[in-house]
């Protein structure tokens, strides 16, 4: 099936074929197109096959030759598959097509690099711009050096493509030096968080789910937002107003994909651990959109990933984009409007009442002999005063329910009722 797509205004913009193969290829070519559209890409044609994708040639041998002919007639710039490819398959397809081959994940990848700010985002992206360029090094030989500028090429990231394997797997390990200095700061910043009381929540679920949007609803602090996939990279964290006088944060991070690159998931491992070791999620799902159902499966087979098992409330968002609520929908939820705020309050009130379940104020008398039954205390929770006896350290604090088999032992109630 071939479809003549709209052609982007900016005439400035690379002019690229989109070619998918698979039972499921009409649907995730949809999503290829915004995300060329995201990366300033003009999408002039689009070919989609229902078949099992060719070992050499990736949609067949004949079919890549219809598309040169497509090439040569609109003056193409590159062609993009909707799937990895390897070094072999970007070659053989380079040698018929006569233009540059790239795939979803160079596409991601551009994206991705053009939206990191920060230091910490840049190093990301280009550790997992060089994993994906290491890995195709072997057998890519003089293809690699075609491609010259443009999609494939932009960011932090961007090397000679010349470049031995030596060097990369050098740089690599100089980038994962780096993000193991980002995981320990940010671990002392969660610890230290903990320390003074503070909840943390997460905003998690598929890009341009509007997370940035119900950031900005929630904290009542501008985040920046556009409808555009991954419009946000880094993390943003901000406090969240209310009457129960919890100290709450809610923190926005990177959305989710189908096919989202591994080299990804692995970068951005340390920043995604942030959210992930947070108090509470919220799993924000855009319901307005077809595929809702597809797309918070996608998300949560990432979290499960990512080893994020904690309580969640599935947040329905746009609300005002559909008539009625979701049927199928999973437990416990809430249906929002971010953008015309509605149900914000409902939403914060089940935000608070799930961070006060977890947690339970505890009375404790620890001996002199237990200071790592403190410290513990310290690390996982709150400790609002403390007075020395004869018998121990007596502890007044607060602590996680799921804490609480570790110092059960000493908590007094417990030594009250024994002793009676």
């Amino acid at each position: 099936m071939t479809t003549t797509s709209l052609k982007n205004e900016d005439n400035n913009a690379e002019k690229v074929i989109l070619v998918g193969v698979g039972q499921d290829a009409e649907r995730s070519l949809k999503e290829l197109c915004e995300l060329c559209k995201t990366a300033n890409l003009q999408v002039m044609r689009v070919y989609c096959q229902k078949i099992t994708p060719d070992s050499r040639y990736y949609c067949g041998k004949g079919k890549a030759q219809e598309i040169r002919e497509a090439v040569v007639e609109i003056e193409a710039d590159a062609v993009i598959t909707d799937d990895e490819l390897t070094p072999s398959q970007v070659s053989a397809l380079e040698d018929v097509l006569e233009v540059k081959v790239v795939d979803r994940t160079a596409v991601i990848l551009d994206i991705f690099a053009s939206r990191a700010r920060s230091s910490e985002g840049k190093i990301q992206v280009e550790l997992a711009q060089q994993k994906y360029l290491y890995a195709r090094l072997a057998g890519s030989r003089d293809n690699l050096s075609r491609l010259g500028g443009g999609i494939g090429t932009k960011g932090p990231g961007e090397k000679k493509l010349e470049v031995d394997r030596r060097h990369i797997r050098r740089r690599i390990h100089e980038l994962e030096r780096d993000l193991k200095d980002v995981k320990r700061r940010r671990e002392l910043l969660r610890k230290n968080r903990k320390t003074n009381g503070f909840r943390t929540v997460a905003l998690m679920g598929y890009t341009n789910a509007g997370k940035s949007t119900l950031l900005t609803a929630l904290t009542g602090s501008d985040a920046y937002s556009e409808n555009i996939l991954f419009a946000t990279l880094d993390p943003l964290t901000r406090n969240m107003p209310n009457d129960d006088g919890i100290n709450i944060l809610v923190t926005d991070t990177v959305g989710f994909i189908e096919k989202l690159p591994h080299h990804l998931i692995d970068a951005f491992r340390a920043t995604l651990e942030e959210s992930t070791q947070a108090d509470l999620l919220l799993h924000v799902i855009d319901a307005s959109s077809p595929d809702y159902v597809r797309q918070t499966e996608v998300a949560d087979s990432v979290l499960e990933q990512l080893s994020a098992y904690q309580k969640r409330i599935y947040v329905y968002n746009k609300m005002d984009l559909v008539q009625e609520e979701p049927l199928l929908r999973k437990q416990p939820n809430c249906f929002v409007s971010a953008m015309e705020h509605t149900n914000i309050d409902e939403l914060r009130n089940m935000i608070v009442k799930m961070l006060q379940q977890e947690v339970q104020s505890v009375r404790l008398c620890v001996p002199y002999d237990r200071g790592d039954v403190i410290n513990f205390i310290h690390e996982n929770g709150k400790i609002t005063s403390q007075e020395y006896n004869e018998k121990g350290v007596e502890i007044a604090g607060e602590i996680e329910q799921s804490m609480l088999y570790k110092i059960k032992e000493f908590m007094i109630e417990n030594a009250e009722k024994s002793e009676g």
